[in-house]
């Protein structure tokens, strides 16, 4: 499947120009964690809004290496032969979350086909150091499809994060192009079977725009989301990282976001962020699971 180069959109809209960092807080969360020999995604991923989360001294965490064993076509995280896991991240993580100070935090990784549970058990040892640290901290995970192994999800599920995020990226029709040895219905059944297992733990997931998918393909892609019990979406602008990764399609207007979020909300989404510049962990604190009484 390939995409017209015609269709390519070289020149980024006034609507996602990011300002360049002035705050202290910036470069002092980039050297705490160069300190600590920490990855996060916002760096590794290049993601647009390290500039605005760094200066409110928040970060994203990359655990279990910086290579990737998959080739994802919109991913800008290194592809290559991993290397074992290091048992000490968990504990500089929580040590990092400590001196930030943060009050939600974000665990995501790079995907493990070469580790037999995934990394599912480093996961499960972060969420624990942090808990440490923090009792009171709500944690996000952002984690690979685990090949599907419910004992993977249910290693993740036993060590209760607050929230629980695997997405979906694009819809089905655009998966083979853009999620390299990715399954769109594997998603779909992981998010479902970590909802049977742990149903007290909100269930997350999140797409890009702007690959060539259509609107009723993403309308669709939330039904499908619903019915494998997702709680909390996230739909972003899909930014080229390097002209070697899949090109964009269309730039989607800010109001464009705006009606997809109401969609979702009409669809059953107890939260929707969607705009441009929304990724997975962006204003990810501004949905907190704990607040909510009925659960």
């Amino acid at each position: 499947m390939k995409i017209d180069p015609a269709l390519h959109q070289s020149r980024k809209p006034d609507w996602l120009r990011v300002r360049f960092p002035s705050s202290p807080v910036f470069h002092s969360t980039k050297s705490l964690i160069a300190d600590l020999h920490l990855a996060t995604v916002c760096e590794d991923a290049q993601c647009p809004n390290r500039w605005e989360c760094w200066s409110a001294g928040t970060a994203t965490f990359m655990i279990a290496g910086e290579r990737c064993t998959r080739a994802c076509g919109f991913c800008a995280v290194d592809t290559g032969k991993p290397f074992p896991l290091d048992p000490d991240e968990p504990r500089r993580v929580g040590e990092a979350i400590a001196r930030l100070k943060l009050r939600h935090v974000v665990i995501t990784s790079v995907t493990r086909d070469d580790l037999e549970d995934g990394a599912a058990g480093h996961f499960a040892q972060t969420i624990r150091a942090i808990r440490a640290v923090d009792p009171a901290i709500v944690i996000e995970v952002l984690t690979p499809d685990f090949n599907g192994r419910p004992a993977s999800l249910e290693t993740v599920a036993a060590a209760a994060p607050d929230v629980f995020n695997h997405n979906l990226e694009t819809v089905e029709r655009l998966t083979p192009l853009v999620r390299s040895r990715a399954k769109y219905r594997l998603s779909l059944e992981v998010l479902a079977k970590f909802r049977e297992i742990a149903p007290a733990i909100t269930t997350k997931s999140g797409m890009m725009l702007g690959l060539g998918e259509e609107e009723n393909e993403i309308l669709a892609s939330m039904d499908d989301l619903r019915a494998a019990g997702v709680e909390v979406l996230t739909l972003g602008q899909y930014l080229r990282p390097t002209p070697k990764h899949l090109p964009v399609v269309a730039y989607i207007p800010p109001e464009k976001f705006a009606e997809y979020r109401e969609a979702g909300l009409r669809k059953g989404f107890k939260h929707v962020a969607s705009g441009p510049l929304v990724r997975s962990s962006y204003h990810a604190a501004e949905f907190n699971p704990n607040a909510d009484a009925s659960r």
